[in-house]
């Protein structure tokens, strides 16, 4: 705060893009995590008990999963390369393209698979992509 009691609208943007910037790379973690279920731990117990299937079921399923996490480490790929771009406008840009993804990923994962997808993988997203703008 400044000595009148006004807030420093400059320090304020900086602590906005940093948590902004915290969520992006928890979105990007997140997406590495779904990655690494749905490509290596798909028909482990792990996976079996996340994605309540059975070994049959993942067996069967087990190439999709594989390309959906791919896709999934892209979107982390994408994510990070927005955090570290050394031109900042243009990392934004970045950011919010691959924000906007994931939600679209997000939602139609909610409206074809599950509901849980809208809370676990677009809602942290929508957040980050809202502080982004905000910051």
């Amino acid at each position: 705060m400044l000595s009148s009691g006004h807030v420093n609208v400059s320090a304020w943007g900086n602590i906005m893009a940093m948590i902004a910037n915290v969520l992006v790379a928890l979105v990007a973690l997140l997406h590495i995590y779904f990655l690494i279920l749905e490509m290596f731990l798909w028909t482990k117990p792990t996976g079996l008990k996340t994605f309540g299937n059975s070994l049959e079921k993942a067996r069967d399923s087990a190439v999709l999963a594989a390309n959906q996490g791919l896709y999934n480490g892209f979107l982390a790929i994408g994510l990070l390369w927005g955090l570290v771009h050394p031109v900042s406008g243009f990392g934004f840009q970045i950011k919010v393209f691959f924000l906007l993804c994931v939600i679209a990923a997000g939602v139609y994962g909610t409206v074809s698979v599950s509901r849980r997808i809208l809370f676990v993988q677009a809602a942290p997203a929508a957040l980050a992509l809202i502080l982004l703008y905000l910051s």
